[in-house]
């Protein structure tokens, strides 16, 4: 199988290279492709060094599967145009989730959408897989009517210029120097804000929004009530989530427990005496979610509320993609 990986160089893309590695997924030959300015540079997948390249202008990119992840205005110029020649499209952007022609999907959730693409299959945001990798299968079970999440975004769902900026500001709030902010409009250092994503008139801003809709459209549920605010906060990786949910007929924590428990993709860190619950250092580098804190809902009897812990890159992006990949040739 040939497969191509647009924006090979970047956070997305290293863990991709990773994950096609470490899950032997079947590359018979691989292609990295990333902007003009990484052309020529290497690569590493197994063992040996990958050449990039610039994205070829006719749209031909020698794939069978393309994961993209170089961003949503490439995707959204050139994805047709690559699928054209053959290939599914695997996106890692925001261009092509709200797409009604898109199937939209998380292989633990919604496995089957993914067969019926037209040639391009959208991931979906990270902190909308994160939550709905336990609301899921909790809809599934008690038919979820309405739920507020409050999310802990990871400077790395920035990319690695988030990274790096956690890291320099840090460094000089420590040494007492004074630096400016560049990939965030306010300081990461020891601080946090509300999600670097523009607010519509509605109060809500995109990631938020992108929470909303992109679960109404897993789901199936159109009308589906959720509200979220999305806060960046100085963690590297992994993101987390604060949810209060509500179902069509009352939960209590246990049952809640025990589907959560049987789940694919998650993993219960629920210590009450010891005091151990979800944290985004130990679920950074894992491929499942964390849940735990569960408890009913103390201003909402019969309702219960929960916290989640997710590595952003891994299953909020690049395993989930890797995931589809997989599930399509089963």
């Amino acid at each position: 199988m040939r497969v191509a990986i647009v924006g090979a160089t970047g956070a997305v893309g290293q863990e991709l290279l990773a994950l096609l590695e470490e899950r032997a997924f079947p590359v018979d030959v691989l292609h990295a492709y990333a902007s003009p300015r990484s052309a020529g540079k290497t690569v590493t997948f197994r063992g040996s060094d990958v050449t990039i390249r610039a994205l070829p202008e006719d749209g031909n990119l020698d794939a069978d599967v393309v994961f993209s992840s170089a961003g949503g205005s490439i995707s959204k110029a050139h994805a047709k145009s690559w699928a054209s020649h053959g290939a599914v499209v695997i996106d890692n952007t925001s261009a092509w989730r709200m797409d009604p022609d898109t199937p939209l999907v998380i292989p633990e959730i919604n496995p089957d959408a993914a067969r019926a693409h037209q040639g391009i299959i959208a991931n979906p945001n990270c902190s909308t897989i994160i939550g709905l990798m336990a609301l899921a299968p909790l809809h599934e079970a008690f038919t979820l009517t309405r739920a507020t999440v409050a999310t802990y975004q990871a400077v790395s769902g920035a990319g690695a210029k988030g990274i790096d900026e956690l890291t320099r500001l840090t460094r000089a709030a420590l040494e007492g120097a004074e630096e400016q902010p560049e990939a965030f409009d306010h300081s990461i250092a020891f601080n946090l804000f509300s999600h670097d994503s523009a607010i519509g008139e509605d109060g809500y801003n995109v990631e938020e929004r992108k929470l909303l809709l992109e679960s109404r459209k897993i789901l199936g549920v159109p009308d589906l009530a959720i509200s979220a605010t999305c806060i960046r906060v100085p963690v590297y990786r992994a993101h987390s989530e604060a949810i209060h949910a509500e179902f069509a007929r009352p939960v209590d924590p246990d049952a809640a427990r025990e589907v959560l428990s049987s789940a694919a993709g998650l993993r219960i860190v629920d210590d009450r005496e010891g005091n151990h619950f979800p944290m985004p250092l130990e679920a950074s580098g894992r491929d499942e979610v964390l849940v735990g804190r569960l408890r009913e809902d103390a201003s909402r009897p019969g309702s219960i509320a929960f916290f989640v812990a997710g590595d952003q890159i891994r299953k909020g992006a690049a395993l989930n993609a890797v995931q589809i990949g997989e599930a399509l040739l089963q």
